[in-house]
């Protein structure tokens, strides 16, 4: 297999940036609202662009997703943007009653999510989002691996007609996909093919994921890696074509086990083809203080235990 390193590190809510103001100047209706943090969710360029289009709510999330529910209704395409812990916990109803179930053309942009907010601590280390996102009617949920898909996913969410979650995190990590590699919600990315076992990975251990790859090759292993860019709408075909080919797979998240990835994966399996499946997830626990890098380690998202579990799921088969 051809093997994908990166040198460059960036940030994927800097992508989320750069995407924004790139839609921005594809679409004057588009509208870019936070809440007190606009520097940390890279919506800084967009303001200096488009000033007009720029609302700085303040610390009041639940106000920020009803003025955007207010624009969509007028024909605007609100990017409303804050923290995760803040803008999917905090606000849940408002997200529920006024965007999901009215359908409202609200895109809802995530900073600064799972452990890798690192020294902010378990209050701002989000790990549930994905699920309480999955679980609405209407809503599409985007997790993109790196800055530039990143920037794709959110361009991507600007054409898309309908509410969208988009995930991204504030670490500086691998920036290794193609700049101009198209954005298609609701299709997975096959980044190395192999007939042993899959790992379904998404978001910040997509990357980790390649890594264990190569490992598991050297060892005389063909692994699979397929990146799930979007939790919801599932590439259900895509999963059930590698799932029917290697009969084992493992997947990985910076999420808990339960509602996100392994959720979705394990779901659509035990409907359709049930096969031996490690999660590498958080297991039921609150995040904590520390070093990012430190923190993946501990609660064991890193390239190491994907080895591990991959060799888990072929003893399985």
């Amino acid at each position: 297999m051809e093997k994908i390193f990166s040198e460059e590190m960036k940030d994927t809510r800097s992508g989320f940036g750069a995407g924004l103001v790139e839609a921005g100047k594809l679409n004057p209706n588009i509208f870019a609202l936070t809440a007190d943090v606009t520097g940390s969710v890279k919506m800084g360029d967009f303001k200096a662009a488009f000033p007009d289009r720029f609302i700085q709510v303040g610390i009041a999330e639940a106000n920020m997703i009803g003025i955007s529910a207010g624009l969509a209704l007028s024909g605007k395409i609100p990017f409303a943007s804050a923290f995760a812990g803040f803008i999917s916990g905090r606000v849940y109803d408002q997200i529920r009653m006024t965007v999901a179930y009215s359908n409202l053309n609200v895109k809802i942009c995530a900073s600064h999510s799972g452990l890798t907010v690192g020294e902010d601590g378990a209050t701002h280390e989000m790990m549930e989002d994905l699920g309480l996102m999955r679980m609405l009617p209407n809503m599409v949920v985007l997790n993109p691996c790196d800055y530039n898909q990143t920037k794709m996913a959110t361009i991507a969410a600007a054409a898309y007609e309908g509410p969208v979650y988009i995930r991204f995190g504030r670490p500086a990590v691998p920036n290794f996909t193609p700049a101009d590699q198209p954005f298609v919600i609701g299709k997975a990315i096959t980044m190395n093919e192999g007939h042993d076992v899959t790992i379904f990975a998404t978001g910040h251990l997509v990357y980790p994921a390649l890594q264990a790859s190569y490992i598991l090759e050297e060892q005389g292993f063909s692994v699979e890696v397929i990146d799930i860019t979007t939790i919801k709408p599932l590439d259900e075909a895509a999963v059930i074509a590698s799932l029917t080919k290697n009969k084992c797979a493992v997947t990985a998240e910076e999420h808990l086990r339960n509602g996100g990835l392994s959720d979705a994966i394990c779901q659509l399996a035990a409907r359709k083809i049930p096969v031996p499946i490690e999660m590498v997830a958080v297991d039921d626990k609150f995040g904590e203080s520390g070093k990012p890098e430190e923190l993946m380690t501990l609660y064991g998202l890193d390239t190491e235990h994907i080895v591990d579990a991959c060799k888990q799921a072929i003893a399985r088969k």
